[in-house]
C-alpha cells in the first residue's frame, strides 16, 4: 500500500515576491507550511540578497516546474563601483579596490557586447556542481574554482540609472542561466574598474510579474486564518507558451490513464502551424497541452497524428 502524502493536495502557483535576507528553499518551504501542501517547489533560486520574484509550485504545478525553469527573466540591479568583491555582490570579502567610476554612457557602451548569445563564465560562488560538491561551497572553503563558460542569451540590456558617481541602475531581459553578478564582474573589468552587486531584483519569470506578486508576511498572515485558494494561479499558468488543445471527455479520460488519443486531421494542421519553427524549417517543438473544460490535463507530445501524455495532472 502506497503512504499517503502529509498535508492537503493543493495545487497552484503562487509568485512570490521574496524579501531580502531569505534563501529559496526558505521560502518555498513557508508557503508549503502556510497552505499546508502536499509538495512544493520553485523555479529558479534567487540569492538571498536578492529580492522579487521567486515562482512557487505546489502539487501538480511541480510537475510544471522544468518549462517555467526555461523562460526568460527580466532583472534590474545596480552596480556598486570602487570594490570588487570574493562573490560579486556586498555579501562578499572585498578583494581589490579603485578610484575608477566609469560614466553611465561608458557603461551604456560597454554593456551593447552583453546582447545577443555570448559566452559568461558562471561567479565561483554560484550552486553549480563541481565533482559532485557545489561551487559555493569550495569557494567557500579557499578553494580555487575554474567554472567553463556557458552561452546563455541577453535579450536587452540598458542602464536606467546614475544616482551618483558610486553606483549604476541597469535591467536586463535574458534566457536561462544568466548570473547578473558575472555580468558586473565582466564590465568592470571591460571598463578598468572595481564593483560588484549592491542589490538585484528580479521582475519577471516568464509570463509570472510583479503586478502578480504577493508577499510572504501577506501570505502567512492570510492562511493564518485558513488557507485562501483564490492567490493560487492555474497550474497551467507556467505553460502559456505551449499551444494548448481542447479534448472530449473521453479523450481526457484516455490521457489521464497515460494513454495516446487520435487527433483528426484539422487538429493536426492547426497544431503544426501553431508549433511551426519561426524560419518555416519544421516545428519548433511538438509539445501541447490539452485542456478540458478549462483544466490542464496533460502535456503531450504529438507524433505520427496522435498526441502521448508526458506529464499527467491530477486536478
Amino acid at each position: 500500500m502506497a503512504r499517503r502524502r502529509k498535508g492537503d493536495p493543493v495545487s497552484g502557483w503562487i509568485v512570490l515576491d521574496k524579501p531580502v535576507d531569505l534563501g529559496s528553499t526558505q521560502a518555498v518551504g513557508r508557503v508549503r507550511r502556510a497552505f499546508n501542501a502536499q509538495k512544493a517547489g520553485h523555479a529558479g533560486t534567487l540569492d538571498p540578497l536578492a529580492t522579487g520574484i521567486l515562482p512557487i509550485a505546489l502539487g501538480e504545478a511541480t510537475k510544471t516546474v522544468p518549462y517555467l525553469v526555461e523562460a526568460d527573466k527580466t532583472y534590474c540591479f545596480t552596480i556598486a563601483w570602487g570594490a570588487t568583491t570574493a562573490s560579486f555582490d556586498r555579501e562578499g570579502a572585498v578583494t581589490a579596490t579603485s578610484d575608477v567610476r566609469p560614466s553611465p554612457e561608458a557603461v551604456a557602451d560597454a554593456l551593447k557586447t552583453f546582447v545577443g548569445e555570448i559566452q559568461q563564465v558562471p561567479p565561483a560562488f554560484s550552486a553549480i556542481k563541481v565533482d559532485g560538491e557545489r561551487s559555493y561551497d569550495l569557494a567557500r572553503a579557499g578553494q580555487a574554482v575554474e567554472l567553463k563558460p556557458r552561452l546563455v542569451t541577453i535579450h536587452r540590456a540598458e542602464v536606467t540609472d546614475a544616482p551618483d558617481a558610486d553606483h549604476v541602475a541597469l535591467e536586463i531581459d535574458c534566457g536561462k542561466g544568466v548570473y547578473v553578478r558575472a555580468i558586473a564582474r565582466d564590465l568592470a573589468t571591460m571598463l578598468g574598474a572595481c564593483g560588484h552587486v549592491s542589490s538585484l531584483r528580479r521582475t519577471r519569470v516568464g509570463p509570472f510579474s510583479v503586478d502578480k506578486a504577493v508577499t510572504l508576511e501577506f501570505l502567512e498572515q492570510m492562511c493564518d486564518r485558513g488557507p485562501n485558494l483564490e492567490v493560487l494561479l492555474p497550474v497551467e499558468t507556467a505553460l502559456d507558451d505551449i499551444p494548448a488543445l481542447a479534448v472530449t471527455t473521453e479523450d481526457a479520460f484516455r490521457l489521464s490513464q497515460g494513454r495516446p488519443i487520435v487527433l483528426l486531421p484539422r487538429q493536426v494542421e492547426t497544431l503544426k502551424a501553431r508549433l511551426a519553427a519561426p524560419d518555416g524549417t519544421g516545428l519548433a517543438s511538438r509539445t501541447v497541452l490539452a485542456m478540458h473544460g478549462g483544466v490542464a490535463v496533460s502535456i503531450c507530445e504529438m507524433r505520427a497524428g496522435q498526441l502521448s501524455p508526458t506529464r499527467v495532472f491530477n486536478t
